[in-house]
């Protein structure tokens, strides 16, 4: 996710901006609670958040009252006594997880709370930390959040992600830069991403949720059998689930709430078929996975599954991600973003998945997405495993698009049509 900061720096003052710097804020706090988690009457809302995020967290939760929120309860995390745990916990403490707090918000969830979960931790925080310790603290934690996960996967309540910028983030983003020069250019590029800066953010997201559901529309009404990625590194086909549906920018919970996942976005995405993925594919951006760096990732899929793995820096903690489970090795969404996405734009490796992912066409290891299938209700997970849907504790997003990548459609007939031309769509729809 050098001189990277090992602690979380507790201050709620805001970084150099002042006034200016408070109204964006507030903006990305009205957005995350209209337009991300779409809050109704009389719901509660549960959040997670580092430390460094509470003027953020502060002003979600004045939004989320104002729109009839019934109580507005946080979770805060700290870097340090993350760090202080892989170095001073016994070697034992690392295959456990407080099974109580995540039992606790999959009951929430069940009952109709809202999850907004705050992203900005120091994506290198554990590179230097032993990767199987790491490996082992990542997979307790999976399988204790496991009953929550699959809440949020079927889309059972409404729920978000947005970001805030810490001094550790932002020193990573823009080492080059002095900490406060950086913090608030992180945030200017966190605030331009998630529309904030627009003049009427709501009206900004509407407009551009209607241009993600045209996307995803016409992709559905084609009902194409697979995708095959070429460039350089990659000649990868990646079938689709039966009676997959693609998916983009706001969407239906099964609680009814349309709520929009991820602030920003620019993909539409579906589930793959978790057999029918077959070739090799190079990442084209690094992955920051639970504070260690993985780049230069290269895989073989036969029959669906990772057979080769190799990467330039992190192969250890790769393999072992890959070993967490069967459907470590398979993948569960495929999407699809323009390399001209306003992220990618900006040129700015954000070392966040929130962000990365938007910037490029990207495949997830793991855990299918059963809300991009259609006719799923009453049917048991063996039935949607029989569709093609991926079952994993893990959900990892990696990016394969790029400006040298091109995509082709194959239709259930085998006819091949051009998705994206270097990286661009052929059809303006």
């Amino acid at each position: 996710m050098t001189s990277s900061s090992t602690s979380s720096s507790t201050s709620s003052s805001p970084p150099p901006g002042g006034s200016a710097h408070d109204r964006l804020l507030d903006r990305l706090g009205e957005v995350a609670v209209r337009i991300g988690l779409n809050v109704a009457p009389g719901q509660q809302v549960l959040i997670t958040a580092p430390l460094e995020a509470v003027p953020l967290v502060r002003r979600i939760a004045e939004h989320a009252y104002r729109a009839g929120a019934s109580l507005v309860t946080p979770f805060y995390t700290d870097d340090a006594v993350t760090l202080a745990r892989f170095r001073h916990a016994p070697d034992a403490a690392f295959d456990i997880a407080p099974t109580w707090l995540h039992e606790g918000m999959a009951d929430a969830y069940r009952q109709g709370a809202a999850r907004m979960a705050i992203t900005g931790g120091n994506p290198v925080l554990l590179s230097h930390e032993d990767p199987d310790r790491v490996a082992r603290a990542s997979k307790a934690a999976s399988l204790a959040g496991r009953p929550a996960m699959e809440l949020i996967t079927s889309f059972a309540v409404n729920w978000n992600i947005v970001a805030c910028a810490t001094p550790a983030w932002a020193e990573q983003v823009f080492p080059d830069e002095a900490p406060d020069r950086a913090l608030e250019r992180l945030w200017g590029a966190i605030f331009q991403a998630s529309r904030v800066t627009a003049d009427d953010p709501v009206a900004n997201w509407s407009a551009h949720n209607a241009t993600l559901h045209r996307r995803a529309d016409w992709l559905n009404d084609r009902r194409f059998a697979a995708l095959h990625f070429t460039g350089p590194g990659t000649d990868l086909t990646v079938g689709l689930a039966d009676g997959h549906a693609w998916a983009g920018g706001s969407e239906p919970a099964r609680n009814g709430i349309v709520c929009n996942p991820n602030i920003p976005t620019e993909e539409v995405f579906t589930t793959p078929h978790a057999r029918r993925v077959e070739g090799v594919v190079r990442a084209t951006k690094p992955l920051f996975h639970q504070g260690t760096l993985i780049d230069g990732i290269a895989v073989r899929f036969e029959g669906g599954r990772i057979t080769e793995a190799r990467a330039t820096q992190g192969q250890a903690v790769l393999e072992r991600i890959l070993a967490t489970d069967e459907g470590a090795r398979r993948l569960g969404e495929v999407a699809l973003v323009p390399h001209s996405s306003p992220i990618s734009q900006t040129g700015v490796l954000f070392r966040n998945t929130l962000f990365d992912e938007n910037a490029a066409s990207h495949i997830a290891l793991g855990q299918a997405y059963t809300k991009c299938m259609v006719e799923t209700e009453g049917q048991t997970p063996e039935q949607l495993e029989a569709r093609g849907a991926n079952s994993s504790f893990i959900h990892i997003d990696w990016m394969i698009g790029s400006a040298e990548i091109d995509v082709t459609a194959i239709s259930q007939d085998g006819d091949r049509e051009p998705l994206m031309k270097h990286g661009e769509w052929v059809n303006t729809v």
